[in-house]
């Protein structure tokens, strides 16, 4: 299921809507686009529709950060992308070849929880390492994502023999770097679109050798069920929520699909409300929950996590502060917020998000 990566977040419909999806129109009928051209280059298409819909919202909601912020994630040549190594393969010369290259350590600072089997590699200048092609039967050295995307699994914090439950798997990237972190009792990823869940067990299969794969259970479930399906069984839980995916929303080419997702986009913190509450069904007492997304919006990120504690009695909010401040040299995050939550704003030389984190337990 390799899909192209500025569509790996698309939005999934919730089920029974996919037939709303409607097909790729000719390049004549899409909306209006602008061109922009970096150093000679010419670079994706920005969606005027999805620019315009941003510059409302967002102006409003990060203020004088939105300037910049946009300035990153309406050129793509300035967009870094992070390595993460898999421990499972032991690339010996990787390390050695991503100094030459200019690549560091991503954590370097006093985090609450840093396994030493979790190293990811960051660079100052934009680029891409190479990718490596999927081979049946052989495993991958590295995983490349925004960095930002290992900070969800930084706070949730998750240590041997503990049951873990991804909500919303796909593509695989977090699954994958918790597998790095610890070595759990069981391990359930749950993906529903079929398109994504298999590229969930494409990137398992790439990454995790076959003694573990038999601890980890992927399933094809209504994440919105699981909690009643599996009441208090796990004791850490990763709600990595469908989002409007700011990024890779911005660069939409069809004209039917941006009006469906605009419309679907005032549905979706219904859908992720839905979702949260799930997880903590599925969360035992004293159990920990990460909730995630890879958008700037306030109503799918603090709003929906206000939401669940001012209606959930058994959950508290936990300070993710101190993690904030480990890894502050490296990320940029929107000032204001509670001490549970952190939301990453993307800037140059430190192009990482957008990255919504929020830390709960379950008394």
């Amino acid at each position: 299921m390799r899909l192209p990566r500025a569509a790996a977040r698309l939005l999934p419909l919730p089920p029974g809507a996919g037939a709303a999806l409607l097909p790729r129109r000719a390049a004549a009928q899409a909306p209006e686009q602008l061109e922009i051209r970096t150093k000679g280059k010419l670079q994706k298409q920005i969606c005027q529709v999805v620019l315009d819909h941003f510059e409302k919202q967002y102006t409003t909601e990060l203020g004088d950060a939105w300037t910049s912020v946009r300035e990153v994630l309406t050129n793509t040549l300035c967009w870094q992308y992070a390595v993460l190594l898999n421990k499972f393969s032991q690339p010996v010369e990787l390390e050695n070849t991503l100094h030459v290259k200019g690549y560091y350590p991503a954590f370097q600072g006093p985090l609450p929880y840093l396994p030493a089997s979790l190293k990811c590699y960051i660079r100052r200048n934009p680029g891409r390492f190479p990718a490596q092609k999927h081979q049946a039967g052989k495993l991958k050295d590295y995983y490349l994502l925004n960095a930002a995307s290992l900070l969800p699994v930084l706070a949730l914090e998750v240590k041997d023999g503990e049951d873990v439950l991804d909500l919303c798997a796909a593509p695989g990237g977090k699954s994958v770097a918790m597998l790095q972190c610890a070595y759990p009792g069981h391990f359930h990823c749950n993906e529903h679109d079929d398109l994504r869940l298999r590229w969930l067990k494409q990137t398992i299969e790439s990454f995790i050798p076959d003694p573990l794969i038999n601890l980890i259970t992927v399933s094809k479930l209504d994440g919105r069920q699981i909690g009643d399906l599996k009441p208090e069984l796990y004791d850490k839980v990763l709600v990595d929520a469908p989002c409007s995916n700011d990024r890779s929303w911005l660069f939409s080419s069809d004209v039917q699909q941006v009006a469906l997702r605009v419309i679907q986009r005032k549905e979706l913190p219904c859908l992720q409300f839905q979702l949260l509450r799930s997880g903590i069904k599925a969360l035992r007492p004293g159990g920990s929950l990460v909730y995630s997304t890879c958008t700037l919006s306030k109503a799918e990120n603090s709003d929906v996590i206000n939401l669940i504690l001012n209606s959930c009695s058994n959950i508290m909010p936990v300070d993710i502060s101190e993690m904030a401040k480990a890894v502050s040299q490296e990320f940029t995050f929107l000032s204001g917020t509670q001490h549970h939550e952190l939301l990453v704003l993307p800037e140059k030389g430190r192009a990482w998000g957008p990255m919504y984190i929020a830390k709960l337990k379950k008394m």
